[in-house]
């Protein structure tokens, strides 16, 4: 077996190469540590990550207090069952009940990772119609360009062509030929049109399809306020979250707001809904909830959609690990590092300028078509002629050289893209970022794009071989 970097007890760490389930006998990089914007190898390298992992990390790698929250919850209650009160689970819901949830949601189920819980969150409105004595209402979907989750529901409920695909025989929408409202993809309009003289059409066809469908099956639609790395950080234009909104109400539908990546401060708001005047029934919170710190998602709801379930009688099924108590103390802290530090406002400003910066590097860049996004979320779409906005050839695999390539010059950008949008560079870094690794995000994303454009022959591994000391 091959050593690295030895552990503090003094036996080896063992290679990543070493594990076989991560395919082919080795894994794409070896990290032995991590500590605020930086992943570190077993050799000693930094490499920036400027996406926060999977959009995850908001308060940074290696906060020990974090850690030692986790502990001591572990050691007052390891595991008990989701619907049992601990302490963690009622600091945590109290919390979020009275410092970040918006307007009147203030019901809280837990669940251990995103797809889960937007899984969680399609049969609560399910159940919501059923107990409320409207079993007619049972469709739920979302847009074109969209991910909910790799589970099959939310793989029905999604518009990403490419997980969907070998899958289409267990999906409800391709049995039942289920059309689904375009995604509010400003660059390439899917109708044709130009914003502001568009008067955001794209939200008169969510209706239409409603209209189309019947209402009355509809129990709820499905959002991502900011479309993630699907499409590369589409933020809506004008009204259209609001327009959205209304008509959901309109047809009694319930509005699903999958901010799994985009809560918690990742848009420079507590959550992304809050940059318009929209309040969801249901709202989907996951990764930056603990900060990658630990497995925890949050479903949250309104209480005229639980109040059906509880005047019926009825339970709501929950998950193993759901609420899993540790995992619980872990997100308080990281939500207390947030408010304390003043990182959800820190994420506003370093953002701005951050997109400032993005935009200037490629105002000028004949393969960058846009810089788009809000707060820290950020997607670089990359084509081949920026005047027709023609995608590189599937084949060529652009996004993941372009990774490779960061890798190469110590940066981990973030792989994202559904055609048409097929290559999109995502960046989601710490809200803790600094002067020094913004210049080293554009000084070397440019140089990662040309290279990839640049390359011949097949499209590397995503990250490139293990590093061996």
């Amino acid at each position: 077996m091959n050593t690295a970097a030895p552990r503090p007890g003094g036996a080896p760490l063992p290679h990543a190469e070493d594990y076989p389930f991560l395919g082919q006998g080795r894994a794409p990089l070896d990290v032995a540590a991590a500590e605020g914007c930086y992943m570190i190898t077993p050799s000693g390298r930094r490499i920036l990550d400027a996406a926060g992992g999977a959009i995850v990390s908001n308060i940074g790698h290696g906060r020990r207090e974090v850690a030692e929250a986790y502990g001591r919850a572990a050691a007052q209650t390891d595991y008990i069952v989701p619907p049992f009160a601990t302490p963690a689970r009622t600091e945590l819901v109290h919390r979020m009940r009275t410092r970040w949830l918006p307007g009147d949601i203030n019901r809280v189920l837990f669940a251990s990772g995103g797809s889960e819980a937007m899984d969680l969150a399609i049969r609560f409105a399910r159940q919501h119609h059923l107990s409320a004595g409207r079993p007619e209402r049972w469709r739920v979907f979302g847009r074109d360009l969209s991910y909910h989750g790799a589970t099959m529901a939310t793989l029905a409920v999604g518009g990403h062509k490419g997980r969907r695909a070998g899958f289409e025989h267990w999906l409800v929408d391709e049995q039942t030929d289920q059309p689904r409202p375009p995604a509010h993809y400003c660059m390439r309009c899917p109708m044709g049109k130009t914003f502001p003289s568009c008067d955001i059409a794209c939200a008169d066809e969510v209706e239409r399809v409603f209209e189309e469908i019947g209402p009355e099956e509809i129990a709820a639609f499905v959002v991502e306020p900011i479309v993630g790395s699907n499409a590369g950080a589409l933020v809506p234009p004008g009204d259209y979250l609001e327009r959205v909104a209304r008509i959901c109400r309109r047809h009694g539908i319930l509005l699903i707001a999958d901010e799994v990546m985009t809560g918690y401060g990742r848009t420079g708001r507590k959550f992304g809904v809050d940059h318009w005047d929209v309040v969801p029934d249901i709202l989907v919170g996951g990764k930056g909830l603990t900060g990658g710190y630990a497995p925890l998602v949050a479903i949250c709801a309104r209480d005229e959609v639980t109040e059906p379930i509880r005047d019926a009688g009825d339970s709501v099924m929950f998950f193993t690990y759901g609420a899993h108590s540790p995992a619980c103390a872990a997100a308080s802290e990281v939500l207390r590092i947030l408010e304390d530090e003043e990182l959800v406002e820190r994420a506003a400003t370093v953002g701005a300028e951050l997109g400032d910066r993005l935009r200037e590097t490629f105002a000028d860049h004949p393969h960058v078509a846009e810089v788009r996004g809000r707060g820290l979320l950020y997607g670089i779409e990359i084509v081949q002629d920026r005047e027709t906005l023609e995608p590189f050839p599937a084949e060529q695999a652009l996004v993941n050289a372009v990774v490779a390539a960061g890798l190469s010059m110590d940066v981990f950008f973030y792989p994202g893209g559904n055609d048409p949008a097929r290559d999109v560079v995502c960046l989601g870094p710490p809200f803790i970022l600094g002067e020094e690794e913004i210049e080293k995000i554009v000084t070397v994303l440019p140089k990662a794009i040309d290279s990839a454009i640049a390359r011949k022959g097949p499209a590397p591994s995503l990250l490139g071989p293990p590093e061996r000391d």
